[in-house]
């Protein structure tokens, strides 16, 4: 099987690395999962048109809604492939996160007024800080650092920016570094299509919820997995069911 992830820095092929690892240990190397690297999240979407059975992918439910309705980033680029498309199991939520300084007196997004901040820029956590932003009413009233979000952690320990803004599985690397604020989430599920059949489906189901907690002794981001975030995936998404 094909599992298509994000960027191989990023945090979403490591857990689909984990996941395959996960898999193949279960099987006794009866399931062979390899992972490639994807730029994000539509990408995965659109490449349901040119796979099969074994194909299996990353993305919030809420870009599979909208694929399916030839809406958004998908309009004119609508197919019946999207109609195919099956979940399987929830992986860590997409976590937007509002890193401060401890002595930025920064407590509540009003507090941000007058502070430098680094967004970043192309990212999900950069759309959603601008966002913020605006629905807080600080709108030009925050500088925003011209400068990658690679750099957000080193900026910030030296006093450069007053803070920034990340996305990612929670806890996220950077944010571990630094004190954060919790604001949003994106719900991620691990998909495939309906060309796969129910036995494969069904056991790479069984095996990710087996291999959980081995998984979450590794690395602390599955333990915030749990039967209940299956409520994030609708009925339009059809869970497989066993």
């Amino acid at each position: 099987m094909t599992c298509k992830s994000a960027k191989t820095t990023s945090s979403y092929y490591q857990m689909g690395v984990q996941t395959s690892e996960a898999m193949r240990a279960e099987t006794d190397g009866g399931v062979v999962v390899t992972v490639e690297e994807s730029l994000r999240f539509v990408q995965n979407i659109i490449e349901v048109r040119a796979r099969g059975g074994d194909y299996v992918f990353t993305t919030p439910p809420a870009l599979v809604g909208l694929a399916q309705r030839g809406a958004a980033m998908f309009e004119g680029k609508g197919d019946s492939a999207f109609d195919e498309i099956r979940a399987l199991f929830p992986i860590p939520s997409l976590t937007t996160h509002f890193v401060v300084l401890q002595d930025s007196g920064v407590e509540t997004f009003a507090d941000m007024e007058g502070k430098t901040i680094l967004l970043g820029s192309g990212s999900f956590g950069a759309r959603e800080g601008e966002k913020y932003l605006g629905l807080f009413g600080l709108e030009g009233k925050v500088t925003l650092a011209d400068s990658e979000l690679s750099n957000a952690v080193a900026a910030l320990k030296n006093g450069q920016i007053d803070g920034f803004v990340t996305a990612g599985s929670y806890p996220a690397l950077n944010v571990i570094e630094a004190a954060a604020i919790s604001t949003t989430s994106l719900p991620v599920v691990a998909y495939t299509k309906s060309a796969m059949s129910d036995d494969t489906a069904y056991l790479l189901t069984r095996t990710f919820w087996e291999q959980r907690d081995d998984m979450g002794s590794a690395a602390a981001w599955w333990n915030g997995i749990s039967p209940d975030m299956i409520a994030n995936i609708t009925d339009a998404y059809r869970l497989y069911q066993r």
